[in-house]
């Protein structure tokens, strides 16, 4: 009998066309095919769709998303579960053509922006240089530091049926994807295990190694730092960007977070302003600094290429590279690689007629219905009504004419390309597979000598229809991890440098990222006091617990608790008077699914937001928890309110957990450590004033026990029963209870204390100060004279102690120095 890998591989070759990967491969008697296939019987319990699950529940753990163009909310990335295998020998071509034509781009671009001898000569059109709105005059004469404006390179690659490799477009200002690749592998060598060793496929880490030694070898300083400049959370990318960021060791940054100074890039940390030797930009040129391209950029830096011009700081890529990636640019490539490098391209582009010229503009009209008419910028011609290629053939007789009045208008903005029959490569669908065509998206980068290396795979795309339009990441494609197989076992090589200075400086923490880690802190906190205020008020009501319900006053002090919090009840007068009539089981929905400013929907929301913007600071496990989907309101009763509560509760009590565990004693720990502290010591404050007055019952000092889980603490300590002061000592006054607020107090000072101060003086700030006299103000109380007015004394100064850290540590609006003195380093 065969295996059911030898079936799926005999089932696939009968069905796929001749143009097929798979079987090209095959027919050069290549085994690697026949390898993974008999591996994939030994993955996914001999299923095909079962491993499809499981790799897709693997890019779900890695946290792999991205956006489309006008979607609030990220997608799963899709990742299919069949790699794209490339023999080592196919590769090597495809790996020297790489190079060769990055070198080539990066002549082509030094010539636009220094003597422009191409276009004075008439090599290049000077309407395809200046059409483009990546070309930016004021770049002319600029060198760029460390004399490269490549830094990074993509190409997109189409594998004709005959097995030819041609470049579909290149990517030079801001390639996207190397994240993406990465995680694609990361994500099969969980699922694969050592059928990636077997294949002998060649490893990533080098690529990427080399890239971050190439982009310090431009810098002046033997240890630079270096950092990726994204345009938000809200860019199609952003989880990618987060990804390399912390896969490098770069620091993520915004516009906001750097500031120029002296010709210098800075970036704004809780410690001053820290020296920017070079950023890996993911941000169009156009928006990169206000004062030299678009003034109306909000989310660029003021002064950025002062810094470069002074030769201060590297930029990858250089302002202007993008000039490079028109589509017109490619019916010049072949002329333009024999002048400048003496040698045809190695990889052919895909044949493009350049409108512009009267001899190729009237070859695409004629020929129209057998070409593909694309924009020649990338921009929306008035003859292409979306702005995107089209197929000739597919042109009706309205949307023929506007096409060819756009021609007559403006020809240079438009080119015709052949139409690309794509290659097949095989995709799971169920339990078989099905031919897909696909096209490969290949990175190279410089290394530290400045020579080019290739990522050995990248990405491959995957779509329905087989034409060049598959190339776009959309609804219904897929992507594949693509892997570089040998015949021999790939080394195991050390990237380790030999020498390497022990250090246990944790490194820069920019304002921005201490922003978002305290305030991760204070809504996770506020969330935790809202589900045990929900859990108490519901558990009192119940008989099954196995207790009496808690007396009305209680529960009016705790439904008073969610109203006031802003958990349930709008915020006017009226809505809190509704509320207020309301029944226990109504405020409970409120407070867990409602509006309200610190309902745990809403908190939630918040939470998602302020991590998807620190996501290169938190591990996948803490994004894992806060990405999941609560769990779904029913139509329940206070059983099932109560039982939602509870797992909302333990999801909290994780995340806590884990920031407790597992995160370093970093500056970045303790903002939101203080956070915490800070949040739930106003909360004992409020629940102090609600439960524990002079007139508190017993059902009061239970409440209050319960809500901060002291309850075991207290019996242990007294046989006595509940009394009014002890409790009050315990929730209040003591400093080794960790739910006290004595205890918040202290860790909220040792905080201060670790944190950098700005001088040298050796004089305490302004949140240093109001730490110590709260801390005076806790320790002066007694328990037995413990009143309101003291407690609000506290509470008033914590939301004072707020407002002081965020003055002293976060970004306030563009201000470059918030104190005299602030170090620069």
């Amino acid at each position: 009998m065969p295996s059911r890998g030898e079936g799926w591989l005999t089932s696939y070759r009968e069905k796929a066309g001749p143009g097929d990967v798979l079987r090209g491969d095959e027919g050069r008697g290549a085994r690697w095919w026949r390898t993974l296939l008999e591996g994939f019987t030994h993955v996914g319990d001999g299923s095909l769709g079962q491993l499809q699950d499981r790799i897709g529940r693997q890019v779900k753990e890695l946290g792999t998303a991205f956006r489309l163009p006008g979607e609030a909310d990220e997608r799963a990335w899709p990742l299919s579960a069949v790699p794209l295998l490339i023999g080592e020998d196919e590769w090597r071509g495809i790996e020297a053509g790489i190079c060769q034509r990055a070198e080539l781009l990066e002549l082509i671009l030094a010539d636009v922006f220094g003597e422009q001898k191409l276009v004075r000569d008439g090599a290049l059109p000077a309407a395809l240089v200046t059409g483009s709105r990546h070309f930016w005059r004021s770049m002319i004469g600029v060198p760029p530091p460390g004399g490269r404006r490549l830094h990074i390179y993509a190409a997109d690659l189409a594998r004709g049926p005959d097995g030819e490799w041609r470049v579909l477009a290149d990517h030079a200002r801001t390639p996207a994807g190397a994240g993406y690749a990465l995680e694609n592998r990361l994500a099969a060598s969980r699922v694969m295990g050592t059928l990636q060793t077997r294949l002998n496929v060649e490893r990533l880490a080098p690529f990427f190694s080399a890239f971050r030694a190439g982009l310090a070898a431009v810098c002046h300083r033997d240890d630079p730092r270096i950092a990726l400049l994204t345009p938000g959370r809200y860019n199609q990318s952003y989880a990618e960007q987060a990804h390399l960021a912390r896969y490098l060791g770069l620091l993520l940054v915004e516009g906001g977070d750097l500031a120029v100074r002296d010709n210098q890039l800075f970036v704004r940390t809780v410690e001053g302003l820290k020296r920017v030797d070079a950023l890996w930009r993911r941000m169009d040129t156009r928006f990169i600094d206000p004062l030299a391209f678009d003034s109306r950029s909000a989310i660029g830096v003021p002064g950025l290429m002062d810094a470069v011009l002074a030769g201060n700081t590297v930029i990858a890529n250089a302002a202007g590279a993008g000039v490079v990636e028109s589509t017109g640019m490619s019916a010049f490539l072949p002329n333009l690689a024999r002048r400048l490098t003496g040698t045809m391209l190695r990889l052919p582009n895909i044949a493009t007629w350049w409108c512009g010229q009267p001899r190729e503009r009237a070859h695409v009209e004629a020929n129209m219905a057998d070409l593909l008419i694309a924009p020649a910028f990338g921009d929306r011609p008035a003859g292409l009504a979306d702005g995107r290629a089209v197929l000739g053939s597919r042109l009706d007789g309205p949307a023929r004419a506007a096409l060819l009045a756009g021609l007559a208008r403006r020809p240079q903005d438009y080119v015709g390309q052949e139409v690309v029959r794509l290659s097949t490569m095989p995709a799971a669908a169920g339990d078989k597979l099905v031919a897909r065509p696909f096209t490969l998206r290949v990175f190279a980068a410089r290394d530290g000598a400045g020579d080019w290396t290739v990522m050995p795979g990248g990405f491959a795309r995957l779509g329905e229809d087989a034409d060049s339009r598959a190339a776009v990441m959309g609804e219904g494609a897929f992507s594949a991890d693509v892997c570089v197989v040998g015949r021999a076992p790939v080394e195991s090589v050390s990237l380790l440098p030999a020498n390497v200075a022990i250090r246990r400086n944790p490194g820069t923490l920019p304002s921005r990222a201490a922003d978002n880690l305290f305030w991760l802190g204070r809504y996770l906190e506020r969330g935790e006091a809202t589900l045990r205020l929900v859990r108490a008020a519901l558990g009192g009501t119940i008989d099954s617990v196995g207790g009496a319900a808690l007396v009305p006053a209680t529960v009016a002090r705790l439904t008073g608790l969610l109203i006031s919090s802003g958990a349930a009840g709008g915020g006017g007068k009226e809505e809190e008077e509704e509320a207020r009539r309301a029944d226990v089981r109504t405020l409970a929905t409120a407070a867990l699914d409602g509006t309200g400013g610190a309902s745990v929907r809403s908190l939630l929301g918040s939470v998602h937001a302020i991590a998807e913007g620190t996501r290169d600071r938190l591990s996948a496990d803490v994004w894992r928890l806060i990405d999941a989907a609560p769990p779904a309101a029913q139509d329940e009763d206070a059983s099932g309110l109560l039982g939602r509560a509870t797992a909302l509760l333990e999801r909290f009590s994780a995340l806590a957990g884990l920031a407790a565990e597992n995160m370093g004693r970093t500056a970045g720990w303790r903002f939101h450590d203080l956070g915490r502290r800070i949040e739930r010591a106003a909360i004992v404050c409020r629940q102090l004033r609600a439960f524990a007055g002079d007139d508190a019952g017993a059902d009061d000092l239970t409440t209050l026990l319960d809500l901060n889980d002291s309850q075991i603490s207290y019996r242990a300590r007294y046989m006595t029963g509940l009394a009014l002061a002890p409790v009050r000592d315990l929730i209040a006054l003591d400093p080794f209870n960790p739910r006290a607020l004595a205890f918040q107090v202290e860790r909220i000072r040792a905080h201060l204390d670790a944190l950098p101060r700005l001088k040298d003086d050796g004089m305490a700030e302004e949140p240093q100060r109001l730490a110590t006299e709260i801390d005076a103000l806790v320790s002066m109380q007694r328990a037995e004279s413990l009143g309101t007015h003291a407690v609000m004394a506290v509470e008033n100064r914590l939301y004072a102690l707020s407002d002081a850290i965020g003055r002293r540590f976060f970004l306030q609006d563009n201000e470059t120095l918030r104190a005299a003195g602030m170090t620069l380093a």
